[in-house]
């Protein structure tokens, strides 16, 4: 194990465009962004925790609530940009992106990223991120869901939209993994990303994590059966809400 420190940024945009303000709604007594960030503290997995916000209203609420919060560019093209931006001036080694989304903190899957990163000495990893087996053949062939396929040693070869491996003789022979996208990343392949002009294959799939890949970095996968809860409509929240009480 090597010591590394290790930081978590929620970014917290304003626009959305299915549910717009979502991460103000309330949850519990307090907006989600914050719910979301005091259970990231409660991990008790990191050195710090702070909200990356593109909007004085979060900015503000944030700081009322005595939340770690900074403000970042609002003309962003990728998440990996705007966490770049941010940790940027920031001394630490690894940071993981915690989606302001998501209050339902799993703390499992976040602790097994950061080991990832622990387990490393020979530094070979630039990213780690989570994957699920799928099985539902209509998920499978939707293009919303991002499909990862891995190597012997679960690291990623390609994401696609598409349905990935396509199985030629009706057979497959493997599980289909969607991608789920909560990384970590080495502090020094997230300032790589922002210097990189954008390749081929990401300005196809509409996949920023494929920039990685064609620059030759690589990305470990983690195997989760935890899925995680995220607010992205207003029936998501009342669920949430449902399961907060």
């Amino acid at each position: 194990m090597n010591n590394l420190k290790i930081i978590a940024v929620i970014p917290a945009r304003y626009a959305s465009t299915r549910f717009p303000a979502k991460l103000v709604q309330d949850l519990g007594g307090k907006p989600v962004v914050v719910q979301t960030y005091l259970a990231t503290l409660a991990t008790r997995l990191f050195d710090e925790v702070l909200v990356a916000t593109d909007h004085e209203i979060i900015y503000n609420l944030l700081k009322q609530h005595q939340v770690n919060v900074v403000m970042s560019s609002d003309t962003h093209e990728s998440g990996s940009d705007r966490i770049a931006e941010v940790v940027a001036n920031i001394t630490c080694d690894v940071v993981v992106n915690v989606q302001g989304d998501e209050p339902f903190v799993n703390k499992e899957n976040l602790q097994r990223l950061t080991e990832v990163f622990k387990n490393d000495l020979e530094q070979k990893v630039d990213l780690a991120s989570l994957m699920f087996e799928m099985t539902d053949v209509e998920a499978i062939q939707n293009p919303n869901n991002v499909k990862v396929v891995v190597d012997q040693n679960l690291k990623a070869l390609y994401f696609s939209r598409s349905a990935i491996p396509f199985a030629r003789d009706g057979q497959n022979y493997l599980p289909y993994y969607q991608h789920i996208g909560v990384y970590a990343y080495r502090k020094s392949a997230l300032l790589d990303f922002t210097q990189w002009k954008m390749k081929g294959l990401e300005a196809t799939e509409k996949l920023e994590q494929l920039r990685y890949l064609e620059y030759g970095r690589t990305i470990q996968m983690v195997l989760t059966e935890h899925i995680g809860v995220g607010i992205d409509t207003k029936e998501d929240l009342d669920k949430a809400r449902e399961m907060w009480k």
